[in-house]
């Protein structure tokens, strides 16, 4: 016994000093050869330093008086505990207003606009042309590339009540954008019609992982194409489905400024003011700093809170999540 110790002895590996058995060598040395990696990072992070941590501690103007000319750190409390601009957030008629907006505007988004590049890339993915399909793809992202100004000033002329183009070729006078219902209905698809083919890709992309033998073997047991896409496709994107659901669901009470805001008018004011354009008339115009650091907080806090929240349901059901 004693010999075979120390055979066994002589055998095993010796450790080597400032040797990381895992990672093969020390930190040392991965980031003398890999020094260049690290270097590159350098201005990434910077980047988020200067322009987005640095800029956090403006945050505590949530719980300040409202004075921007000396720093936050030095101002005063806020009356309530710190409390005074949440309180006053929440009895203004307006910024209720803007939360049910924001809110009724961007569950539209989900539950209709999510759907539509599902479906954009199951179409493609049936095409049995490679051309034709790569020259449908690029006509539909297109528009991603347009502004919101060039989309609401075209916008504007097409479904004008009296004079635009769409009511024209109807024969009719529809108020598309000058009625809070039909501004809705307009809002939700100009924004499929940007956006759809440039999400699209993504779903595309996913769809590229799933193996040929599936439709083979689906195809062998009699599928049609219905059954194909229902039980080898569909499963195939649905982590990507999941992932992409919990990030919109994040998204939940955020507000994009300039989509409503070049498609609003006076006499859609009721529907089309959300926390953004909120935002923008007391803050910018109002010069109610506190009391907009506040609302943003708040957005925030609750856009965190359903991103956490609906991750958790992922991975509760079973699916992976985002982290």
């Amino acid at each position: 016994m004693g010999t075979e110790r120390s055979d066994l002895t002589s055998i095993a590996p010796k450790k080597t000093s400032g040797i990381n058995r895992h990672m093969g060598f020390s930190w040392k040395t991965y980031l003398k050869r890999y020094w260049t990696l690290y270097l590159l990072l350098v201005i990434p992070i910077a980047f988020f330093i200067i322009f987005r941590y640095t800029p956090m501690s403006y945050i505590l103007l949530a719980f300040k008086k409202n004075n921007i000319l000396i720093p936050p750190w030095k101002v005063e409390w806020a009356r309530n505990n710190g409390f005074q601009w949440f309180l006053k957030a929440f009895k203004d008629q307006d910024f209720i207003i803007a939360l049910k907006n924001t809110i009724f505007l961007n569950l539209l988004d989900l539950v209709i606009g999510m759907p539509m590049p599902i479906m954009m890339a199951l179409l493609l993915n049936e095409l049995a042309y490679p051309k034709y399909k790569r020259i449908t793809q690029t006509v539909l992202y297109l528009p991603h590339f347009l502004s919101w100004v060039i989309i609401s000033s075209i916008t504007l002329r097409l479904f004008a009540t009296n004079d635009g183009i769409i009511n024209k070729l109807l024969g009719t006078s529809i108020p598309f954008v000058g009625n809070p219902n039909n501004w809705r209905g307009t809002y939700i698809f100009l924004g499929i019609w940007k956006e759809c083919g440039w999400n699209t890709i993504i779903y595309l992309a996913a769809l590229t992982s799933i193996s040929p033998e599936l439709y083979e073997a689906a195809e062998v047991d009699g599928a049609g194409r219905m059954r194909k896409i229902w039980h080898v496709t569909l499963p195939g994107i649905r982590s990507t489905i999941i992932v992409l659901l919990i990030m919109n669901l994040g998204h939940i009470l955020g507000s994009e400024f300039d989509r409503p805001f070049t498609l609003s008018n006076p006499q859609v004011t009721e529907a089309s003011k959300t926390i953004s354009i909120y935002v923008y008339e007391k803050g910018i115009n109002g010069q109610q700093y506190s009391l907009t650091t506040a609302v943003g907080l708040f957005q925030s806090v609750i856009c965190v809170f359903f991103l956490l929240m609906s991750n958790a349901l992922a991975k509760k059901f079973g699916e992976r999540g985002i982290w």
